[in-house]
């Protein structure tokens, strides 16, 4: 996705993004973590799995880093570091009504720093309080509806715990590995789902061994 477009989309409806620019070579990502500070988190557009996305404590790890984004993308986000932040995702389901629910939470065992591909991740969040909890699902329904999303989407963000600060990391606007690990979590059976609601099929219309 084009991650600056998604930043602006964000901010239209008041939620919290990473400090962040986008970059389209090496001098301009390079001026973008002198603006925000090291460490950064440098993240590839239009790139699935984290592929070309890293950390930079300084000038010398951003540029090897950035070097090798760019050989997968023409465009890179340089993010302000949330390392160590807790990680936590929700799965929501929107069909073209604008009926839309949280299926259900996940969260990373690790902290944010560590890919999910890479992470354990629990379902439902073990450690989010109610208040964090509520905050986060309303945000999610909130943002999805916003984008317009029908079908099955996830949606990820960065906590701070002592503060309730958060920031919207990204959301993947298709079916996931998340998808499978909330799938059996729940019951929920999110691919069989997702293809309904992609034939105009109302969210209230489907029945399935959760809601029958």
């Amino acid at each position: 996705e084009d991650r600056r477009k998604f930043a602006e989309q964000l901010e239209m409806i008041g939620e919290p993004f990473a400090p962040s620019q986008a970059a389209y070579s090496v001098e301009e990502a390079i001026q973008a973590a002198e603006m925000i500070g090291y460490p950064v988190l440098v993240r590839a557009a239009f790139a699935l799995g984290g592929l070309g996305s890293g950390f930079a404590s300084n000038r010398d790890q951003l540029v090897s880093l950035v070097s090798s984004a760019f050989a997968h993308t023409k465009q890179v986000l340089v993010d302000k570091s949330l390392k160590g932040w807790k990680e936590i995702e929700y799965e929501v389901v929107r069909d073209s009504y604008d009926n839309c629910i949280t299926v259900c939470n996940m969260e990373n065992m690790d902290p944010l720093g560590i890919h999910t591909g890479e992470s354990i991740v629990v379902a439902p969040s073990q450690t989010l309080t109610n208040t964090e909890y509520n905050l986060l699902r309303s945000v999610a329904i909130k943002t999805i509806r916003h984008l317009g999303v029908v079908g099955e989407c996830n949606i990820q963000y960065a906590l701070n715990s002592h503060s309730m600060e958060y920031f919207i990391i990204e959301v993947n606007a298709r079916l996931s590995r998340s998808s499978a690990l909330a799938s059996k979590a729940t019951g929920y059976p999110l691919a069989y789902v997702a293809a309904k609601l992609a034939l105009g099929i109302a969210l209230p219309d489907l029945k399935n061994s959760i809601t029958q």
